[in-house]
């Protein structure tokens, strides 16, 4: 008795191979929309913290963290920087302290108080709370200082000329892949993330006035240290 094999045609074949082009292609479309997304909320992070200083002068005709007359303008529960502990000096119109501060002895960590409770951004203005240092769309610590023209007291220098950051303030974000660490300068600097306003380093080993890394030499699943001056 003679059997009816069955199976795929080749136009079912074909239409098979169709929907799962289409199907890999829109899973690849959604992982770029997304990191697309995460890009522009990093950059946005670098971008907010201008505003935040220019609102609060505009406001006020003092500097975040470097407020004197803090307590007049925002209350007695806002905190100022002691300049006995040798780390501040408050009205001088510099934000003391190093970005990544965590104390209250610094005007870089009372900085986001202060905005916060001048409305001008989110976030807690309990010093002591767990979640009070802001976090990157990484959910790394983002933070601001002061610029300097000394390449030993910058963040990160310029790398080979080894020439400090140049900006009146620096902003410094951690905790980026390399991946979006090109796509953030391309998009916000010069693309290249030893060179210009914005630079980066590894954050594993990472300390104060160290090199920039070049673009070609970035590895994309490598955590970096991302700073600008504006």
């Amino acid at each position: 008795m003679k059997r009816n094999q069955s199976g795929f045609t080749l136009i079912e074949i074909a239409i098979v191979l169709v929907i799962i082009g289409l199907l890999l292609g829109g899973v690849l479309k959604g992982q770029e929309l997304i990191n697309s997304a995460r890009v522009k909320n990093l950059a946005t992070d670098f971008k907010n913290i201008p505003v935040f200083i220019y609102g609060y002068q505009d406001k006020f005709r003092a500097l975040p963290g470097d407020d004197k007359s803090v307590a007049d303008h925002l209350g007695a529960t806002a905190g100022i920087c002691a300049p006995s502990a040798g780390l501040c000096a408050t009205g001088n119109g510099v934000i003391d302290g190093a970005w990544n501060a965590n104390a209250a002895t610094t005007e870089s960590f009372l900085f986001w108080q202060q905005v916060r409770l001048a409305g001008l951004a989110p976030g807690s203005t309990d010093t002591a709370s767990a979640d009070y240092l802001p976090v990157n769309a990484a959910g790394g610590n983002i933070g601001i200082q002061s610029g300097t023209s000394t390449p030993a007291s910058s963040p990160i220098k310029d790398n080979p000329a080894g020439n400090a950051i140049r900006g009146s303030y620096i902003i410094c974000s951690t905790g980026i892949l390399g991946k979006f660490v090109k796509q953030l300068d391309l998009q916000m600097d010069d693309g290249n993330t030893a060179t210009g306003s914005m630079l980066a380093a590894p954050v594993t080993g990472y300390v104060i006035g160290t090199s920039a890394t070049p673009t070609a030499t970035i590895d994309d699943a490598t955590s970096y240290i991302v700073c600008m001056g504006v």
